[in-house]
């Protein structure tokens, strides 16, 4: 599908990650990774593993196609399945129900949407750092409720941001992602499904604390990149101009304008964010062993709100790693050797 939106809203890595042909390998990711452990516990054989692994490449499926069959039982590893046995003669999907798939995929789709998300979170903080180094004691009014208060400097601002982008970052480092491989009704011995994720102590068919994790710690992350786009995005005011993007756009109407592209776009992204925490969030409320509804609500915010942080921290990376500073504008007096040193503080603490 066309989106005439991505090249603001699906920016950087992450999209790629998330997109309907890498849920869809992440679903035959499951189904070949079964295959295995189910061999090494002498289930089904080597070699019914290594046909079902064989056929678990998705560029050998039609993801839209895939799509269009899960309507059949409500959820996409019902078409996976149907066309994986379409394909070999091996007991495919072998003691596993469809959240087994789903909720594996999910975890395995996060995993690596978190690689590109992270590196970029990093590197908005890196850029946050050299600001906080370079003007350690740039002087600059400080602003509380939108109006001038006492000064302080542009580094403290700066090591503000890294320090929020840090501890976003960290918080994603301590999601925990596990597989699911519970059966009908979760009462199976979790298995060693070898995906580099958790292995869980009990099925979590219907116990979604993961889920509201990693929602949670997205959520941390998009207010943090948020929060430092909106504030290049005030320093960048024609009556402030205390810092300005040196790749910023122009306008449609007005080409004398430098607009903050990138910290607009990257507010744009965070914005999104707590809606789509609110949903998962509430999708945590499931019913007995395994939920009608609630655990197919979470499929799609998911993959937008990992969309939107990840979009938010590419943009703000390329905004801070732009950023410069009109050292004139910002000269105020006052003592802000105390800013100064709580700048040495962050960054010694990084």
């Amino acid at each position: 599908m066309s989106d005439v939106f991505a090249g603001v809203l699906a920016r950087g890595g992450v999209a790629a990650q998330v997109s309907g042909r890498a849920w869809l390998q992440a679903l035959l990711d499951f189904e070949a990774a079964l295959a295995r452990a189910q061999a090494r516990a002498g289930t089904i054989s080597d070699g019914e593993a290594l046909a079902i692994a064989a056929a678990c490449d998705a560029h050998l499926y039609d993801a839209d196609a895939i799509g269009a069959g899960a309507a059949e039982i409500g959820n996409p590893a019902g078409a996976v399945v149907n066309a994986l046995k379409a394909k070999v003669d091996a007991p495919v999907h072998l003691g596993a129900t469809s959240q087994d798939a789903m909720d594996t995929a999910a975890m395995l789709v996060t995993k690596r949407a978190l690689v590109p998300l992270l590196d970029d979170l990093r590197g908005a903080a890196d850029a946050a750092a050299t600001l906080a180094e370079t003007h350690r004691d740039r002087p600059i009014i400080g602003r509380t409720l939108l109006q001038q208060a006492n000064p302080t400097t542009f580094g403290l601002k700066a090591a503000g941001w890294m320090t929020g982008l840090d501890e976003a970052a960290a918080g994603l480092e301590r999601v925990r992602l596990a597989s699911q491989m519970g059966g009908p009704v979760g009462t199976l011995e979790p298995l060693d499904l070898r995906l580099g994720l958790e292995t869980p102590t009990l099925p979590w068919h219907t116990l979604r604390g993961r889920i509201g994790e990693l929602a949670g710690a997205l959520g941390v992350a998009a207010g943090a990149a948020g929060k430092a786009a909106l504030d290049v995005v005030l320093l960048s005011q024609t009556e402030v101009a205390e810092v300005r993007e040196r790749t910023g756009g122009g306008s449609t109407s007005m080409p004398h304008k430098h607009n903050p592209v990138a910290a607009v776009s990257a507010l744009g992204c965070a914005k999104q964010a707590p809606g789509l925490v609110a949903t998962l969030l509430a999708a945590m409320v499931q019913e007995h062993e395994r939920a009608a509804g609630a655990w197919h609500s979470e499929w799609r915010p998911l993959t937008n709100l990992l969309t939107a942080t990840g979009s938010a921290a590419n943009w703000l990376r390329t905004s801070l790693e732009t950023l410069e500073v009109d050292a004139e504008r910002m000269n105020v007096e006052g003592d802000t050797g105390a800013a100064a040193l709580l700048v040495d503080r962050a960054l010694e603490h990084r």
